[in-house]
């Protein structure tokens, strides 16, 4: 999983630079108007870039981690329908 997002986010990051970059070496000599829509299109990929890299997936269990208190762990795992805690 991790690999995965680390991954997406390089390939928009590197979109992110080629547009930018492409946007003021070749394209600007051609139509300003669309160098500056590349540059707007490029100023919006890292957010989700961003969002992308830190989003969790359901494998992902960090809000839910033992608690150190059995009981509740076991009442926990009984909620999100999982077996008890030696089981895995």
């Amino acid at each position: 999983m991790y690999a995965r997002r680390r991954r997406a986010y390089f390939w928009l990051m590197g979109a992110c630079l080629l547009l930018f970059v492409g946007a003021w070496a070749v394209v600007r000599l051609f139509s300003t108007p669309a160098a500056v829509a590349m540059c707007v299109v490029a100023m919006v990929i890292p957010p989700v870039a961003a969002v992308i890299a830190n989003r969790r997936g359901p494998d992902d269990r960090w809000w839910d981690d033992p608690s150190g208190d059995p009981r509740s762990d076991e009442w926990w795992d009984e909620l999100d329908g999982r077996g008890r805690r030696e089981d895995r």
